[in-house]
């Protein structure tokens, strides 16, 4: 289990393959010069609701993982959380979906 940790007050627990997932999707906006909404869902034993930060090139961010191997990344969740850290609502986190695999024979284009 990992840690999202904004600006040393916002913290939220995220498994280490979800955590390694968002700070691609948080890095390439940030890379751009895009600054953007994040929010999630609190946890039941912080009350529950829902928070949000700005994210932007000044803010202080850190990606604490809990464990030691980088996981294999799914470009298909890649593409879906960028999609939502576009949109006016800005970054939410989404089910990981089943990755398409690659067709080897290269028939299906």
């Amino acid at each position: 289990m990992g840690k999202f940790i904004y600006e040393e007050q916002a913290r939220i627990d995220v498994d280490d393959r979800l955590l390694a997932h968002l700070q691609i999707v948080i890095g390439n906006k940030l890379r751009r010069g895009e600054p953007f909404y994040f929010s999630w869902k609190e946890d039941q034993s912080l009350g529950g609701g829902r928070s949000a930060v700005w994210v932007h090139p000044g803010a202080t961010l850190v990606f604490k993982f809990g464990g030691s191997k980088a996981p294999v990344i799914n470009r298909t969740w890649l593409e879906e959380l960028m999609y939502t850290a576009s949109s006016p609502a800005g970054l939410r986190i989404v089910p990981e979906p089943q990755e398409e695999a690659p067709d080897p024979a290269g028939l299906t284009s």
